[in-house]
């Protein structure tokens, strides 16, 4: 019951053989087409799949290794989507797109997570610097947490990584 309310995606994405379309109906099986398509415009995959001679029924090789990193991470957050879990987890899964893709992805996201459960684990600060609740770990032990603003003040090892990305006036202004 648990893994039903679960979508996860992991760092690195994982397709399996099949085609876009049965990838993204293994966390829901009675996906439809029109759900598929949804799923794939939230994550920014469509573009890419819209380009496929066969679409969403393009084949997937074993492992994704026909199509790019940054695809293959879409087509995983996609699949995730397609789900409607209670509860999504992002395991450092924005890592490998593109900072504009990123952020349009998360705008997106943020439309259909507005009653849901949304962890996410990332290295990028301008991947979470909008978030309810940011928890600060450094060797594995939790020195801050807190909203962006409050950690900017009050923990010295989160506005280090903040200042080591982001300029001044962008860590101000979000």
């Amino acid at each position: 019951d648990l893994r039903d309310k679960i979508g996860y995606v992991p760092q690195t994405g994982v397709l399996f053989s099949g085609t876009i379309a049965s990838n993204l109906r293994y966390g829901k099986e009675d996906a439809t087409e029109k759900e598929i398509h949804e799923a794939l415009d939230i994550a920014q995959a469509s573009e890419f799949v819209n380009k496929l001679e066969k679409g969403i029924e393009s084949p997937i090789s074993q492992g994704g290794t026909n199509v790019s990193g940054g695809q293959k991470q879409r087509l995983s957050i996609a699949r995730a989507i397609a789900k409607d879990p209670d509860i999504y987890v992002f395991d450092d899964s924005f890592s490998a797109l593109d900072f504009k893709t990123d952020a349009k992805l998360r705008g997106e996201l943020s439309k259909i997570t507005k009653n849901k459960t949304v962890l996410i684990v990332a290295q990028r600060i301008s991947t979470i610097m909008n978030a309810d609740k940011i928890v600060v770990l450094d060797e594995g032990r939790v020195v801050g947490i807190g909203k962006h603003k409050d950690l900017l003040e009050n923990c010295a090892v989160y506005k280090e990584i903040a200042l080591s990305q982001l300029s001044k006036e962008e860590l101000e202004n979000a």
